[in-house]
């Protein structure tokens, strides 16, 4: 598989019919990396009404949902959440890319990309992200893009009836 341009953007309505395809058919990958998801998760249903309330927490100033694109295929997302104002203006990375379009560099560049809407875009200072210490790919992605690991919390999130550990990573926006 050749490797279209990367780009990111605001998630829209019309989405939901490849996210929800990516989501079925890479439902026991992802399942190593995130929560257990509701019944019906991976259809287009859900996954309108999940976007229509992303939609709304962004408008609201919580989020920025995004979506990963391949040319102008939509293969990921990417996402800015729990956006915190006031004294500590970041915002935390979470990101995916469905399992066709690994190893070609698009969640790097997705990253970069969200990165920059973090700092311009949003005016944030700071940007988080959240792993589990065995996902190696995840590490190098944020490595690549400027991120430092700053501790780990143990047992800090239930996957598969399993407490895992997670590194926390950061990396600033501004200068100042």
């Amino acid at each position: 598989m050749t490797s279209a341009p990367t780009s990111v953007r605001l998630v829209e309505p019309a989405d939901a019919s490849a996210l929800a395809a990516h989501l079925d058919r890479d439902a026991e990958e992802l399942a190593r990396w995130q929560p257990a998801r509701p019944d019906g998760f991976a259809t287009e249903a859900h996954q309108a009404t999940r976007i229509a309330a992303l939609l709304a927490g962004h408008r609201d100033g919580t989020g920025w949902p995004g979506v990963v694109l391949a040319g102008t295929e939509v293969i990921g997302q990417v996402t800015v959440a729990t956006i915190l104002r006031g004294p500590l203006q970041k915002g935390f990375l979470g990101y995916w890319i469905a399992g066709p379009h690994q190893g070609h560099g698009h969640a790097r560049r997705a990253v970069a990309l969200t990165l920059r809407v973090m700092a311009e875009e949003l005016g944030l200072h700071r940007a988080e992200a959240h792993t589990r210490t065995d996902n190696l790919a995840s590490h190098a992605v944020l490595r690549a893009n400027g991120f430092t690991s700053w501790g780990i919390a143990h047992r800090h999130i239930r996957l598969g009836g399993v407490w895992h550990d997670e590194i926390f990573w950061e990396r600033h926006l501004t200068e100042e």
